[in-house]
């Protein structure tokens, strides 16, 4: 059915209760901040209403809780490569020790530890980021190998099926870009870039496997992501109930959050944990196939840039890549 060992993930997981710990202060820290500063708009919104009628007051308390949310949400935009550098990134370095058997290192703790390991691979957060986009890109195209595939057989419905398929692939390849960065660290390499396309090609190669137990974790986490929504959406009422005025679609978007926090901490390393799993496992004794490289590189234009990053040995980052600024 599936590749991973469940309890064997937990088991690393709760090995790492500093970054769970972290996790859980910075995604429900987002979510506390959404809720607040969307709080303040709308306390505001409710106070330039009282110049008006009711309905007035409700329009304004209405914008001024969109604006407040839309303000954070750019705050969190540019916020996302520092959050992917310290977080996520330090909690795999550890993640990938645990996994190997390696005891963690004595004097010093954890974030600390894998903090010093991710900067001696990335010397910079943009660069990270940039290496992280491009692996997203071509991650993208490998599972529209399936797409393509299903639209050509001569089966009724295929064309609706295939977007359907397409769009839970995009869901469930979403733990894969931190699998290759996963391997990007525990290569020790000095060019990430060239880790990073030797990584995808070994992906490519066995993307069968892989898709087969991204599929899986998608539907359990989004699964679980699902029970937490329903569960959340009573307090997230509450919340919006004292706020001025009531904004009628709070709710469902505080408990969106709220499942959004929950799986951003705890659901996520777990997947990931177990996409490492099956990735280390399933390339072991296996090299990159230039095949797959060069069917890689007619696809996808991002993994032609990675590759003239690998070459170049660049560290700066790739003008097609979307990053807000340098580290």
């Amino acid at each position: 059915m599936w590749d991973f060992s469940i309890g064997s993930a937990l088991g690393i997981m709760g090995r790492t209760m500093p970054f769970i710990f972290l996790r859980i202060a910075v995604y429900f820290g987002i979510t506390l901040g959404y809720i607040l500063v969307t709080g303040v708009g709308a306390g505001v919104g409710y106070g330039i209403g009282g110049f008006g009628d009711e309905e007035f007051r409700a329009t304004t308390t209405a914008w001024g809780g969109f604006a407040g949310f839309g303000m954070f949400g750019v705050v969190m935009y540019w916020a996302r490569e520092y959050i992917l550098y310290i977080v996520k990134a330090g909690h795999i370095a550890v993640l990938i020790e645990l996994i190997d058997g390696k005891p963690m290192p004595q004097g010093r703790s954890q974030i600390s530890h894998a903090t010093a390991v991710v900067k001696e691979r990335f010397p910079q957060a943009s660069v990270l980021f940039a290496v992280d986009q491009l692996i997203k890109g071509v991650v993208r195209a490998i599972s529209g190998l399936v797409r393509g595939v299903l639209t050509i057989l001569p089966i009724p419905g295929a064309q609706q099926l295939s977007s359907i398929l397409s769009a839970f692939l995009r869901v469930a390849v979403g733990f894969v870009d931190e699998v290759i960065l996963a391997y990007a660290i525990r290569t020790k390499s000095d060019n990430a870039w060239m880790s990073a396309k030797e990584a995808l090609v070994l992906y490519g190669q066995n993307y069968k496997t892989m898709l087969k137990n991204a599929a899986w974790l998608a539907i359990i986490v989004y699964g679980l992501g699902i029970v937490v929504f329903v569960v959340m959406l009573a307090p997230a009422a509450l919340v919006v109930y004292l706020m001025p005025g009531a904004w009628a679609a709070g709710g469902v978007v505080f408990a969106l959050l709220f499942a959004w926090s929950v799986k951003a901490a705890l659901l996520e390393p777990f997947a990931i944990t177990c996409m490492m799993q099956v990735y280390f496992k399933t390339i072991e004794g296996q090299q990159p196939n230039p095949e797959w490289e060069a069917k890689l590189e007619q696809m996808s234009g991002k993994f032609r840039k990675l590759k003239e990053r690998a070459f170049g040995h660049g560290s700066d980052t790739p003008a097609d890549v979307d990053t807000p600024h340098s580290a």
